[in-house]
């Protein structure tokens, strides 16, 4: 068919504005594909990745044209193996920091740390909980106890230190996984568990549990209740940031919006925990949230201390050489 036989009132040149036209929408979602990858996040069903659960619910990933795949995992360790194998771009708040390292001494430069979690006596992520009627009152009558730990190297290693220096030696200490804790305990098959939140809330309402200590790393680990433990890190692959420089602003932006949410809101963030932890319904309320700190808001102390937590992995022979945690945080 020739240009003259198009329909009266149409000239050639909006016949090939028209062509161009349709050509650009074809080639759009090739485009799109380009410069908005899919973003595979791993998390583990802890409170502190509280944020993140936010982002995606309220869509704010979506709202920067961004397609997330959350990724949920048993435990840290496989969110860290995850990223070393290529299967996950980035870790949710709550994967543990110490986890982290381990992948990086295996593949130096696998991630950068664009926020931590950090907890303490005030912001109760980490605690030690037993049986409702047990009879122990403090961390240094588990001496010779049996005692459930987290799972992977970081909790069984600040288990084992910390019954230690709360005077428990001889504790014997056995990885469980935390959604297990409560019912163990309530079954009489260990004398306490070193956990995370919302495990002691979950005990604790039902009726089962009750904590003994709560923000226990910061004080036998970093030395003072308050100090800030970064036990958990968000963060994102190296190859994905140098792949996707753009993407991986929008998706830090994207994450802040969620820290904004739970740091300002905390009561309309609670909610989004429900699908992703033990916590759902009315407990939401109850569960005490961690604190947030990113990359830009770090002070000389809170480097300090983060390292002095890496440190005692160096010191107990868990890392095969000292991680500088300075190296690690995101730049902008």
């Amino acid at each position: 068919m020739s240009i003259s036989s198009s329909p009266p009132g149409t000239s050639r040149r909006s016949v090939l504005q028209a062509g161009a036209a349709g050509l650009a929408v074809l080639a759009a979602p090739a485009v799109l594909a380009q410069t908005a990858p899919k973003i595979r996040v791993g998390y583990w069903p802890v409170a502190a990745g509280l944020p993140f659960f936010a982002a995606v619910d309220r869509g704010y990933f979506k709202e920067a044209g961004l397609e997330v795949e959350p990724l949920k995992f048993a435990g840290a360790q496989q969110v860290m193996e995850a990223m070393l194998s290529g299967r996950s771009d980035g870790s949710s708040n709550g994967t543990g920091s110490a986890n982290l390292a381990i992948g990086e001494i295996a593949q130096p430069g696998l991630f950068k740390i664009f926020c931590t979690n950090p907890s303490n006596a005030k912001f109760v992520l980490d605690e030690f909980i037993v049986a409702k009627d047990s009879p122990i009152k403090s961390m240094a009558e588990l001496k010779g106890k049996k005692v459930a730990s987290g799972p992977g190297i970081q909790n069984v290693t600040l288990c084992k230190t910390m019954l230690e220096r709360a005077g428990a030696t001889g504790a014997a200490v056995s990885e469980l996984p935390i959604g297990q804790h409560v019912a163990a305990l309530a079954a009489g098959q260990v004398d306490a568990c070193y956990t995370l939140e919302p495990t002691g809330t979950v005990g604790r309402l039902n009726g089962t549990t009750r904590v003994l200590e709560a923000g226990v790393v910061a004080r036998y680990i970093l030395g003072d209740p308050m100090a800030p433990w970064h036990g958990g890190a968000a963060s994102l692959t190296t190859e994905f940031i140098k792949k996707n420089p753009d993407a991986a602003k929008k998706y830090i932006a994207a994450y802040t919006r969620g820290i904004e949410l739970v740091r300002t809101k905390p009561e309309e963030a609670r909610q989004h925990m429900k699908g992703y932890t033990a916590i759902e319904g009315a407990l939401t309320a109850e569960v005490p949230l961690a604190s947030y700190m990113l990359y830009h808001e770090f002070k000389p102390s809170d480097l300090a201390h983060f390292q002095k937590f890496y440190d005692l992995f160096t010191d107990k022979g868990i890392f095969e050489k000292k991680v500088v945690v300075d190296g690690l945080l995101y730049k902008g």
